[in-house]
């Protein structure tokens, strides 16, 4: 089984910026997809960024244009850089497998809160 370390998270104000970091405590991400998912309260699960394991990406309109998802295979490590962050990003964000959806379990993620 692969734990997932989520971390990097915190209390910023709107405009501010984020970076997320992903670990596994095994070297398997070069394997898959990976994707960043968050989960505000009261709300399902989403995802919101991923990548291919050849670093294509692919984000939900929400977060268009202000994150940005990455990768570096070789220290097994996936991160999310959250610019013009507004109080709808407020969520806790996880990192999992994606494309053909979440297969390990949840880490504890990383909560974000976005208020002045």
């Amino acid at each position: 089984q692969v734990q997932l370390v989520e971390s990097g998270g915190g209390l910023v104000q709107p405009g501010g910026s984020l970076r997320l970091s992903c670990a596994a405590s095994r070297s398997i991400f070069r394997f898959y997809p990976m994707g960043w998912y968050r989960q505000a309260p009261g709300k399902q699960r989403e995802l919101v960024a991923d990548i291919t394991i050849s670093s294509v990406t692919n984000y939900a309109d929400s977060v268009k244009g202000r994150f940005t998802i990455s990768r570096d295979n070789a220290k097994n490590m996936v991160y999310l850089q959250m610019n013009s962050l507004k109080s709808e990003d407020t969520a806790v964000y996880y990192c999992n497998t994606a494309r053909t959806g979440p297969i390990w379990d949840w880490g504890q993620g990383t909560q974000v809160t976005v208020s002045s």
